[in-house]
C-alpha cells in the first residue's frame, strides 16, 4: 500500500520528484469544474452560491439567522467549550508576541521616514465543517492585527451546523456567518461578501479556487491545501508513535500526503505491515486508506545528507522529528511549515492547543512561505517627509540614476524641489 524510494537507489531524487509532482500538480484531480463555478458567482452572485450549495451540500440556506446561531451553540458539550477556551488563550498568547511596531526614521537632513502596519479591513475566514480549531488559528491573528470585520464561511456537516465552530466564532467576536462550503464560498467571499484578503485551508478544490482568485483579492502567502506530514523515526522510535502519527494525518483528506524516512529497514517493514491493521480501528478509515495507498511513501535513507536532502525538497507542512539526536540535523532542515521535536510532540496537538498555528504551507510552498501569523493581516506603508535641506543634500544623486535609468521626467521633479526657495 505505502509506496518505497531508497535514497541510495539510481534516480532517486527524480522518484521522489515525480511522486510529489503528482499530488502537487494536481494531474490527479480535475479543478476545470472550480473556473465554472468561480466565473458564475461573480456573475450570478447569491442566485449561483444557493445554486451550488444545493447541489453539493443540499444546503437551501447560506446566511446563519441569530437564533440559529443560539441554539446551535447551547448544544454544545461543557467540556468542548472549555477545551475551547483554553486553545483560544494559548493560542492568542503566543500570536500576541508577533506584533509589530511602527518604524520612525530621522536622518541628519531633518528627512523623516516611517513604515507602519495598517490592518486589513476585512478578511475572509474559510473552515471546514467541524473544525473550530481551525476558526481559532485563522481568526486570532486577525482579530490581533486589528482587522475589524471577519467574516465566516463554514459548511454544514450532514445538513447541521457545527456547534463547536459557532461558539469559536462566537469567542472571537465574529458576527458575519455564512454556510457555505467549497469552490463557491471562497467566490462568494471574492465577488459577494467583497473582503480584502482570503485565509483558512480546504480541500483541492478550495485551494483551487484560492489560486484562480490571487491577484483579484488577498491570498494568504502560502499554498494551505490538503494536510502532509513527513515523520523522521530510527530503531530507538516506538511503532505506535510513527503508526499514530501516521494515520492521524491521512484521515484529514483523501489527497493527504503521508511520508516515513528512516535508516533502519526493519522500522520501515514494521510500519507497512501495521499500518493496513491500524487503519481499520479509524471511523475515516476509507479516507485514511485512500490518502496511504496515493500519497503514502516510505523512505530508506542511511545518511544524514540524503534525509536533509530530502526533507528539503519535499517541504512537508508538518515534520516531526522522533529521533535519539535530533540537534545532528535540525537546524539544516530549512524547507518546513512546523517542526515538532522528541516523543513528547505529536503533530496533533499542535492542531489544537501547542499555541502555535496549524494553517501551515503545502504542496512545497514551505520552500518560499511560512504559516499564517498576525504579519499576513496587515498592510506596510511607508511614508516620507523630505526636508527643503534633506532634498537638496540627497536629491542630486537621484537626479544621475534617473538620467542615467533615461527616466528624465523624474528628475526634473527632483530638481523643481532643489530649486525651490
Amino acid at each position: 500500500m505505502i509506496k518505497f524510494l531508497d535514497a541510495k537507489s539510481k534516480n532517486y531524487k527524480t522518484k521522489l520528484l515525480n511522486f510529489l509532482d503528482l499530488r502537487r500538480s494536481g494531474k490527479n484531480i480535475d479543478t476545470t469544474i472550480v473556473k465554472r463555478i468561480l466565473k458564475d458567482v461573480k456573475v450570478n452572485k447569491s442566485k449561483a452560491l444557493l445554486k451550488y450549495e444545493k447541489k453539493f451540500s443540499n444546503n437551501n440556506s447560506i446566511k446563519i439567522r441569530d437564533n440559529e446561531l443560539k441554539t446551535s451553540i447551547k448544544s454544545l458539550d461543557k467540556k468542548i467549550k472549555q477545551s475551547i477556551d483554553l486553545a483560544y488563550n494559548r493560542i492568542f498568547n503566543f500570536h500576541k508576541k508577533q506584533q509589530r511596531k511602527n518604524i520612525f526614521y530621522k536622518d541628519k537632513y531633518k528627512n523623516k521616514l516611517a513604515y507602519k502596519y495598517v490592518p486589513l479591513q476585512s478578511v475572509g475566514i474559510y473552515v471546514p465543517a467541524n473544525l473550530p480549531s481551525t476558526l481559532l488559528m485563522n481568526s486570532i491573528p486577525a482579530k490581533i492585527a486589528g482587522v475589524k470585520r471577519i467574516v465566516l464561511a463554514n459548511p454544514k456537516l450532514n445538513g447541521k451546523l457545527n456547534p463547536a465552530v459557532l461558539y469559536a466564532a462566537q469567542k472571537v467576536g465574529i458576527n458575519e456567518i455564512y454556510s457555505m462550503g467549497g469552490a463557491q464560498a471562497i467566490a462568494s467571499l471574492a465577488y459577494i461578501q467583497k473582503v480584502n484578503k482570503i485565509v483558512g485551508p480546504g480541500n483541492i478544490f478550495v485551494a483551487a479556487a484560492k489560486k484562480e482568485l490571487f491577484g483579484q483579492v488577498g491570498i494568504e502567502s502560502m499554498v494551505a491545501g490538503p494536510s502532509e506530514i513527513t515523520i523522521l523515526a530510527d530503531n530507538k522510535t516506538k511503532i505506535e508513535d510513527v503508526l499514530t502519527s501516521m494515520i492521524g494525518q491521512a484521515e484529514h483528506d483523501e489527497n493527504s500526503q503521508c511520508i516515513l524516512i528512516s535508516k533502519d529497514l526493519k522500522l520501515i517493514k514494521q510500519f507497512q505491515k501495521k499500518i493496513k491493521e491500524k487503519i481499520k480501528k479509524l471511523p475515516r478509515r476509507s479516507i485514511a486508506f485512500k490518502s496511504l495507498k496515493n500519497n503514502g511513501l516510505a523512505i530508506l535513507a542511511k545518511k544524514n545528507s540524503d534525509i536533509i536532502n530530502s526533507i528539503n525538497e519535499i517541504a512537508p507542512e508538518h515534520l516531526e522529528i522522533n529521533i535519539s539526536k535530533p540537534d545532528r540535523i535540525i537546524n539544516k532542515i530549512i524547507n518546513v511549515g512546523s517542526v515538532c521535536i522528541g516523543k513528547y510532540s505529536p503533530m496533533a496537538v499542535t492542531d489544537y492547543n501547542a499555541g502555535t498555528n496549524h494553517v501551515l504551507p503545502t504542496f512545497g510552498s514551505a520552500k518560499f512561505a511560512s504559516g499564517l501569523n498576525v504579519n499576513e493581516f496587515y498592510k506596510k506603508i511607508s511614508y516620507i517627509t523630505l526636508s527643503k535641506k534633506g532634498v537638496e543634500k540627497i536629491g542630486e544623486s537621484a537626479t544621475h540614476l534617473a538620467e542615467y535609468e533615461e527616466l528624465y521626467g523624474h528628475a526634473l521633479s527632483i530638481r523643481s524641489r532643489m530649486r525651490r526657495k
